[in-house]
């Protein structure tokens, strides 16, 4: 059958020259492409990447960012912006604030954006406050501004699922009375998702590990510890959470 391609405002489409097989008139691209066999010859590459080979290829290289409500015990809505890196896991910057805008939400970019190295790429929605002037602004600043489809979360997924954590973790066990009380709890999980949470991906580790621990001698037994090791256990978030470590006698005096 004959076939040819167009390329029609960046897209490739697919149209049928020869009409003796008959098809919807309301057809679509995507649905053409469906029927249609691909141009390429079998073993070669698609040409194109997808969306999750793309994250795992440039995972270093990328910041994605969204926002999620939280709300106070006087039924006050807050609004919790998020920035995470994909390389690390790393929470880069976590705000607050009753009132969110554009600039606002432009100035806890530049914040992280300053402070970090390496990155290229920034993920986020189609929401209404990711203005045309912040993702110009974005750019000026040497980071290239991808767009997430409209209706579709798993397309940046890595910052919902790390919202989710905070949910469950966090917020459905403490009730913030504040925004200045809400800001203070997050920023003591925060530390705590970056340094003392294990993350599976990581190995299991921790997306900011700390610098200068105590080298602890092997122990000859799975179930008891070396001698002179001392299993340390620090409270977070009075005691929702807590945090072990291994050091020595000497260490811990």
């Amino acid at each position: 059958m004959g076939r040819r391609s167009i390329f029609k405002g960046g897209c490739k489409t697919r149209q049928v020259v020869d009409q003796r097989i008959p098809y919807p008139s309301d057809s679509s691209p995507n649905d053409l492409n469906r029927v249609f066999a691909d141009d390429r010859a079998p073993g070669q590459p698609r040409g194109d990447q997808r969306w999750s080979t793309f994250l795992r290829n440039h995972a270093k290289a990328i910041l994605a960012c969204d926002f999620f409500v939280a709300v106070t015990a006087t039924f006050r809505m807050l609004y919790v912006f998020v920035a995470i890196e994909h390389g690390t896991r790393r929470l880069a910057h976590v705000n607050v604030t009753a009132n969110p805008s554009a600039d606002w939400t432009l100035q806890q970019l530049r914040a992280v954006i300053g402070d970090e190295g390496g990155l290229q790429y920034l993920i986020h929605d189609r929401d209404r406050i990711f203005a045309k002037h912040l993702d110009a602004s974005i750019g000026a600043l040497g980071m290239e501004v991808l767009r997430s489809p409209v209706a579709s979360p798993k397309a940046n997924s890595i910052c919902e699922r790390v919202i989710g954590t905070i949910r469950r973790e966090c917020l459905d066990w403490m009730i913030p009375l504040s925004e200045a009380h809400l800001r203070s709890i997050l920023k003591s999980w925060v530390e705590h998702y970056n340094r003392g949470r294990p993350h599976s991906m990581l190995g299991p580790g921790v997306p900011d590990p700390p610098r200068g621990a105590a080298v602890v001698p092997k122990s000859e037994s799975r179930y008891r510890l070396a001698a002179g090791a001392l299993v340390l256990a620090k409270s977070v978030l009075g005691g929702l959470h807590h945090e072990y470590s291994i050091t020595t006698v000497s260490a811990s005096a």
